[in-house]
């Protein structure tokens, strides 16, 4: 989205112009009219979505934003702490330094950036004139948000060696608060239809979305076997894959089904030690038919009999370009 403020108007038809008017009034509706207030009062560079009520509504922080130091993390962890999934366009850069809090950090610094380019004089749109780029008052660290390191840009995790994924991911869904990291912008032209490998026993970890004006058409999967293993929903290895429908592609979505349910009411007097079944089933949804990727169940501990007794939640992900 932020392409749009900065004054990068590449993907942008004169036909959608035409419907502002004019290139001033389309630049007026997005810097202070109707559609420039809805950015900034609603705009988020990050997301991420609690698959539990335990965790506390949607981009609530992780950790809390009292916990400073990276050692004291785990004061922080408990069977649900990491029940969680992340949203960008890009990827979450294992040396990207604004990770944590998750998302308030990178999101806190979206708005500022929003807010410097709106308030800006509105330069002329690239193209035809030149690449306007950051304002003048753009700090260090908004900066490297919007850099091939940042959540937007960054394509590491489907470009780099799969030796070097295997030994980053798991610091990153650590220091953010997840278990599965969704992720854009890294097409593939290649790839038609896939059929799906059989993957028993995995753990998807990462889903990468190609980039898209639609929606999502194909699904790369990282996967963690014991501690992890890469493999492609398309073939064995990981690389970017799948094309848009807006493409040609095969129009698809994503769903994730969790549900926590209790298998035994015996706690010996510590609600903490009650048992409770986890199962998360992600599945590629097409026109015509539902392909079962991840279907992975596991027994956890402890007190939620608070916020429910039995949670289910189902999301269907159709990714937008902006």
């Amino acid at each position: 989205m932020l392409l749009r403020p900065i004054g990068d108007w590449r993907y942008v038809y004169p036909t959608e112009i035409a419907t502002f008017g004019s290139v001033a009034e389309r630049q007026k509706m997005l810097a202070s009219g109707r559609i420039g207030r809805s950015w900034a009062h609603n705009y988020t560079t990050a997301a991420r979505l609690p698959l539990h009520p335990f965790l506390g509504p949607p981009n609530t922080p992780y950790p809390s934003l009292h916990i400073e130091k990276e050692e004291d993390f785990e004061d922080t962890e408990h069977a649900l702490s990491h029940s969680a999934l992340s949203f960008v366009h890009g990827g979450l850069a294992p040396h990207y330094g604004s990770l944590s809090p998750f998302p308030s950090s990178i999101n806190d610094l979206g708005a500022s950036l929003l807010r410097k380019l709106q308030n800006r004089p509105q330069p002329q749109p690239h193209p035809p004139y030149p690449y306007p780029g950051l304002p003048a008052d753009t700090t260090p660290t908004e900066a490297a948000l919007y850099s091939g390191d940042g959540p937007l840009w960054y394509r590491g995790w489907a470009m780099e060696a799969e030796a070097k994924v295997c030994a980053e991911v798991d610091a990153v869904l650590k220091k953010t608060g997840t278990r599965r990291m969704i992720m854009g912008h890294t097409p593939d032209f290649t790839v038609a239809y896939p059929p799906f490998p059989t993957l028993p026993g995995v753990d998807c970890m990462m889903i990468i979305r190609e980039s898209s004006l639609a929606a999502m058409a194909k699904l790369s999967l990282l996967i963690q076997v014991t501690e992890l293993f890469v493999v492609n929903v398309n073939c064995a290895h990981i690389s970017p894959q799948g094309i848009s429908h807006a493409y040609g592609g095969v129009l698809s979505a994503l769903s994730i089904h969790y549900t926590l349910t209790p298998v035994s009411s015996e706690d010996n007097g510590d609600p903490s030690q009650k048992k409770w079944r986890e199962r998360e089933v992600v599945s590629a949804l097409y026109p015509d038919r539902q392909v079962i990727l991840v279907d992975d169940e596991k027994d956890v501990h402890g007190d939620f009999d608070a916020l429910s007794y039995f949670c289910s939640v189902r999301s269907t992900v159709l990714y937008t370009r902006s």
